[in-house]
């Protein structure tokens, strides 16, 4: 059965857009169709990430409104088979109701194995509507307080609408920079002030940051594609080990 996950974070630069993207390349490797919603409008950067924002003619909004057809506005990544993406409006006055959302992606939710929603960072409206269609929600977070506030308060907002499948991502994780800020004991403490069941850690990857600002999603094997791997069979209901299992 199809299953539509929601990528969310407290704060804006946790990397939740890279992580999303990266997750949807892992699982189409996994044989999966994927279709990637961005739901941060006015702000959207998923198109960037995988080089198709030259491509882009229509968007969510579009459909909605009856401009086009749903597969005018759903855009085919060549880069991995299986992947589709469509863009957020690039106008926020033309931000999606959370009804609607919810309308559209129970429309095609039987077209693929997966969607996944990037949710705009923090909890304004836009928020609301990326939540509401969602099965599960992934919070992306760093492993620093302001990261940690946020995650409490996206989780809070999750359970009230609902969304009780909640996994944690740890993002951009380095064990020296994480030594050297030394708020906390371990990534134990890290977890269990997020009160959020651990889904996977991504280690801090420089060349991943570049590939995904060059509209160049990371195909090839740079420190986080095993992390992404393992969070991909995750996901899929696989039990197995985190790729980064180092006690911190």
């Amino acid at each position: 059965m199809s299953q539509t996950i929601v990528f969310a974070s407290g704060k804006g630069g946790t990397g939740k857009t890279t992580v999303t993207v990266n997750l949807a390349l892992a699982l189409c490797k996994k044989n999966n169709k994927v279709l990637l919603i961005d739901c941060d409008c006015g702000m959207r950067g998923s198109d960037l990430m995988l080089g198709l924002d030259k491509n882009l003619v229509y968007d969510t909004s579009d459909v909605i409104a009856g401009n086009c057809f749903t597969e005018d506005a759903v855009y085919k990544f060549s880069g991995v088979e299986g992947l589709y993406f469509m863009p957020a409006p690039i106008d926020t006055q033309d931000e999606i109701a959370p009804a609607v959302m919810k309308q559209f992606t129970d429309t095609v939710r039987n077209d693929y194995d997966y969607i996944l929603i990037d949710a705009p960072a923090g909890v304004g409206s836009g928020f609301i509507t990326a939540i509401t269609p969602a099965d599960r929600a992934i919070i992306v977070t760093n492993a620093e307080p302001t990261g940690v506030r946020g995650a409490l308060n996206v989780r809070s907002i999750l359970l009230q609408n609902d969304v009780k499948d909640i996994r944690l991502i740890i993002n951009k994780f380095s064990e020296k920079s994480f030594r050297e800020l030394g708020v906390y004991r371990d990534l134990d403490e890290v977890i269990d002030k997020c009160e959020t069941q651990l889904i996977g850690i991504v280690p801090e990857d420089y060349q991943l940051v570049t590939m995904s600002q060059q509209g160049r999603p990371n195909l090839n094997n740079s420190p986080s594609t095993l992390a992404f791997d393992k969070i991909a069979d995750r996901i899929m209901g696989k039990n197995t080990l985190l790729a980064f299992p180092k006690k911190i």
